[in-house]
């Protein structure tokens, strides 16, 4: 009996000290700390010019008329523009 307890106490010790030295980091003399990110400065924010919404430069798509937040509201403003164009069109052939 006292030599089944040794052999369990033994194994706990193990255990113990595995689970110990796992658990702790690993130190690396040469290693150095990754530098922390740089900070993002402020960007420059545009509007849309379908819907008014403001959005980073970088994010607009650009078109005919301006700077938009979406590929769709681009296509309406160009086609809002066509419409009057040629509206204008038949306006100036109706004067003359």
């Amino acid at each position: 009996m006292i030599k089944l307890l040794f052999w369990i106490v033994l194994l706990a010790v193990i255990a113990f000290v595995i689970g110990f030295k796992r658990g702790r980091p690993t130190r690396r003399d040469n290693a150095r700390p990754a530098p922390p990110p740089a900070p993002r400065l402020p960007e420059h924010m545009v509007s849309c010019a379908e819907c008014g919404m403001h959005l980073p430069a970088s994010d607009a798509l650009p078109g005919r008329g301006g700077q938009f937040c979406s590929a769709a509201h681009r296509a309406a403003h160009e086609h809002r523009l066509e419409a009057a164009e040629a509206a204008r069109g038949r306006r100036d052939d109706a004067a003359t």
